[in-house]
Order: C-alpha cells, then sequence, then structure tokens
C-alpha cells in the first residue's frame, strides 16, 4: 500500500477552524502516515501552528509534523519551539526556509533551511524525522537548475531524511529531477507534492507566486468549462489521479497532497486511485 500524508495549514478564525475539524475526520479514513501543518511567513502564524499540531493529535489522533521556518527567528525561538513540539509528542518536522514577508528587515539568525536542518541536528540529535522541501520545476528564486540542486543536496548533507517536492503536473520534471538528484549523490527518499485542482483561478494565483507550472492544454481546458464548477473538479481529479498513477508506476514512493483544509478534492482523487489506499 502506497503511504501517503496530507498537508494542513493553521486556521485563524472559528469558522476555519471548524472546516479542518471536517476535514480531518473525514481524511482521517484513508489512514495517512501523517499530516503536516504549514507555518506562515515571518511567524505570522506562530502560535497557530503549536495549536493547530496539538488539535491534530490529541482531538484527531494524527502523527502531526509542524513546518518549521528559520526566517526572522532567532537560535533561541526556535529552540524553544522545538523543545515545545518534541513535549507535544512531535517526532518528525518539515524544515525550510520561509519567506522574508514585505517589509521584515531581519532575515534571522539561520538563513537557509541547511542551516535550519544542522540546528536541529546538533540541537536534537535523531529526536526528528527531518523533512524539507526541494523543487522539480526549481525554485522561483533559484538563478538556475543546477544550483538549485546544490542547495538541495546541502539539506541532505545537513541532516535531512527526506524531501517533499513542490506541487507540479509534469510527471516527467518529476522523474528528470529525481535522476539529477541521484547522479548528485542525493539518496533519500523523494516524495512528490500533489495538488488537487478545485479552484483554477485560486490554482493559477498559487502557481504564479511558487513558480508551478501549469501545461497549457489544462489551462486552455479549464478555461473551456468557465464557471461550471463540477466540471471542473471531475476533470482536474481526472489529471491529477492520471498523474499520481504515472508517478507511482515510476516508482514515487509515497504521495503528500497539499489539502488546503478541504476535504472533497483530496477524496475524489483518492477516490480514482482505489488501489493507491481505501478508506477504512
Amino acid at each position: 500500500m502506497t503511504p501517503i500524508s496530507f498537508e494542513f495549514y493553521p486556521p485563524k478564525t472559528d469558522d476555519q477552524r471548524a472546516q479542518l475539524d471536517r476535514s480531518a475526520r473525514k481524511l482521517k479514513a484513508y489512514g495517512p502516515e501523517y499530516v503536516s501543518c504549514t507555518f506562515g511567513a515571518g511567524g505570522s502564524t506562530l502560535s497557530y501552528t503549536p495549536e493547530t499540531i496539538r488539535g491534530l493529535r490529541e482531538k484527531h489522533g494524527f502523527d502531526a509534523a509542524p513546518h518549521l521556518s528559520c526566517v526572522g527567528g532567532t537560535r533561541e525561538e526556535i529552540r524553544t519551539l522545538l523543545q515545545h513540539y518534541r513535549e507535544l509528542g512531535c517526532r518528525r518536522i518539515v524544515a525550510l526556509r520561509g519567506d522574508l514577508p514585505s517589509g521584515m528587515g531581519h532575515p534571522g539568525d539561520l538563513r537557509y533551511a541547511s542551516d535550519l536542518v544542522a540546528f536541529i541536528r546538533t540541537e536534537f540529535g535523531d529526536a526528528f524525522t527531518i523533512e524539507v522541501g526541494c523543487y522539480p520545476e526549481t525554485h522561483p528564486q533559484a538563478d538556475d537548475a543546477l544550483a538549485d540542486l546544490r542547495h538541495f543536496k546541502a539539506k541532505v548533507d545537513a541532516g535531512a531524511d527526506a524531501a517533499i517536492t513542490q506541487y507540479f503536473y509534469n510527471a516527467d520534471a518529476y522523474f528528470y529531477f529525481v535522476d539529477a538528484a541521484r547522479r548528485a549523490g542525493i539518496e533519500v527518499p523523494i516524495v512528490p507534492g500533489i495538488m488537487p485542482i478545485a479552484n483554477f483561478t485560486q490554482l493559477r494565483r498559487f502557481s504564479e507566486a511558487c513558480g508551478a507550472e501549469i501545461p497549457r492544454w489544462i489551462g486552455k481546458r479549464m478555461q473551456a468549462y468557465g464557471d461550471d464548477a463540477e466540471s471542473v473538479r471531475s476533470f482536474g481529479a481526472d489529471v491529477v489521479a492520471g498523474l499520481c498513477e504515472r508517478l507511482l508506476a515510476g516508482g514515487a514512493p509515497a504521495l503528500h497532497v497539499y489539502t488546503l483544509n478541504l476535504a472533497r478534492p483530496t477524496q475524489t482523487l483518492l477516490e480514482r486511485l482505489g488501489a493507491v489506499r481505501a478508506p477504512a
């Protein structure tokens, strides 16, 4: 059975908390290996992420992994937060550089994700399994693809156990990236990040910000559906399910689904991938 994991973001309002609870209850039936919770840029969710992790663990029974960004934080702040997560029972961390918000002048004591990984290993040894991010279509701020690959290798050399990719819709980009990583001496599992398509306008906005390419044929088909939300969801699920099937056939070790705190798009995708994991 292929391992799956889900990513949530920390809710800030009562309505958002209720939405997350509903989605978590529904998605728990699919038996994820773990779930992760994002960390806002520059600490904008500094308190929300630990609260969400606690709820995902204690209320829903997930193995919950917090995202941790080094942007804007001191070593002592990061050490304290890691200790808090350890006390909550967390044994997995997603270590990221994060983005410096507009107007913030101090990047923090640790500049890069590789520095954060090394810091976690120095301070806590093997207490945490550490996942890092990687970019099959190249990080939008990287000078070029080879430089981006060197940054990835630095994170692995610092002690990362595995990597989760930015989402993508071109399987060849993933396979080529994995091959390049192996040639560079990177041996850790590289798990594809999967973004279900539910709201194409929102997806296009996300993709422009993070550098993920939406193939032209997908965009044109979405334009043809216009405001027909059901057709958009059905087509999107078919496209992403086909992508996942090809990734798994090509050797992807697991799937990490970006849920956006919504259950239905992920459920629809997983139903089309019934061989991956049937709900309990």
